[in-house]
């Protein structure tokens, strides 16, 4: 049978914490609001008021937390995944830190490995052939790849090596569809399992879709907001993230419309 078509877990309290940097939208609005208050001069007043009161509700979290509800829409569940006589786990990439000059998964990337390794043992338990596909190559052009600074961390967790499946060039949660897509054409699978984080799976599901597969989503962690008074710099970074989620979605859309994908 050719592949599927279309017809949380907490994270180790002893690692440390791991800050999320900024990409460039929370930046680009602020730069533009900015620019706004110096050209604009009779509206700087109520420009920079504007610009204050956005920032705050971002950081205090009392517009991140609806920014989030539109970007996960999907929940963890308690559910097990459905799995099949010969089952493929998708595990996307999520980036790579540095803790002390040592390459390693941020924190929702070992909830990632965390779900991707507690599923194929319940898998390896009911199906003949499982195996964990790791899609993530170097997109942040540090000294290893995505796929292959998570590996060791799949073998601790008792994934053998002969069912793990490296694709460790793809830069995009679009180039991870396409390139996974690639290596199921040359295998058979009865079911896929996409394991991601909350904020990823709606945008990964559109691009696995795009290519003509229909796995199952398995979420392993999700963002929540703090609500407060003070500003929290983890909402702004949980803001960013969403912001990004929802304009990759949007930019999805505009290019199936023009023919692009």
């Amino acid at each position: 049978m050719q592949p599927l078509r279309r017809d949380s877990k907490p994270i180790d309290s002893s690692r440390k914490s791991y800050v999320t940097p900024f990409k460039l939208i929370l930046f680009t609005l602020l730069a533009l609001f900015f620019a706004a208050i110096v050209l604009w001069k009779r509206a700087r007043r109520p420009l920079a008021i504007v610009t204050i009161a956005l920032f705050w509700l971002l950081a205090a979290g009392w517009l991140t937390a609806p920014l989030l509800e539109l970007a996960q829409p999907y929940r963890q569940s308690d559910t097990p995944a459905s799995f099949a006589p010969r089952t493929a786990i998708i595990m996307l990439g999520g980036g790579t830190v540095y803790d002390d000059n040592i390459l390693v998964p941020p924190p929702d990337v070992l909830a990632r490995i965390a779900v991707s390794a507690e599923n194929y043992a319940a898998c390896k338990r009911t199906a003949a052939t499982c195996q964990v596909i790791v899609s993530g190559g170097n997109p942040q052009r540090r000294a290893a790849t995505e796929a292959d600074t998570y590996l060791p961390y799949l073998l601790r967790k008792q994934v053998p090596r002969t069912d793990i499946v490296l694709e460790n060039s793809s830069r995009t949660t679009y180039e991870n569809a396409r390139n996974v897509s690639a290596i199921l054409e040359r295998s058979r699978y009865d079911s896929l399992i996409l394991v991601t984080s909350a904020y990823q799976m709606p945008r990964a599901l559109l691009d696995f879709h795009r290519f003509g597969l229909a796995p199952q989503p398995l979420i392993s962690s999700a963002r929540r907001a703090r609500l407060g008074i003070l500003p929290r710099y983890d909402n702004l970074v949980s803001a960013e993230i969403a912001l990004h989620e929802l304009i990759g979605i949007a930019q999805f859309h505009v290019y199936r419309a023009i023919g692009w994908f």
